[in-house]
């Protein structure tokens, strides 16, 4: 099972989108986790109403840092982007990678719901370019919680 790490800056809106994304569509083939370089404490509510539009819950989530997961059992860390920076250990053996995630903090529920879809599209790329097989994943509502 691939071991996939989301981080962003405060483990709120885009990291726990990613991190639900790529549990639903990695159909049990993925392990994906989320922490915050610098985290809040607390998952956005707007974060919560557009991923429950697709079925997703996160009532078994919470705002983590990045001392909370164990980066060096990571197959592939992903940078959300914008300034997100995270510091690898010695024995990281995996991949690294940057993507440009917008911040949707405090910006309204359309913009979270322009978020959650331009993440759920890198998520089903990156899926794809770890080879994957995502056929049987749909996202909509009346999906079994994540």
């Amino acid at each position: 099972m691939l071991k996939i790490l989301f981080v962003c800056y405060g483990n709120s809106c885009r990291s726990q989108m990613a991190e639900a994304l790529a549990n639903r569509l990695g159909d049990g083939k993925v392990q994906a986790f989320s922490a915050g370089t610098r985290p809040l404490g607390v998952i956005s509510q707007d974060t919560r109403a557009v991923l429950r539009e697709l079925g997703i819950t996160l009532d078994e989530h919470w705002s983590k840092g990045l001392r909370d997961v164990p980066i060096s059992e990571m197959d592939v860390v992903v940078e959300m982007g914008f300034a997100v920076k995270c510091p690898l250990p010695p024995d990281f053996k995996g991949r690294l990678i940057e993507w440009h995630i917008p911040d949707p903090f405090l910006l309204g529920r359309d913009h979270f719901r322009d978020v959650r879809d331009l993440i759920e599209s890198e998520v089903r790329r990156l899926l794809a370019d770890l080879q994957v097989d995502t056929a049987n994943a749909k996202l909509e509502a009346g999906n079994s919680k994540t």
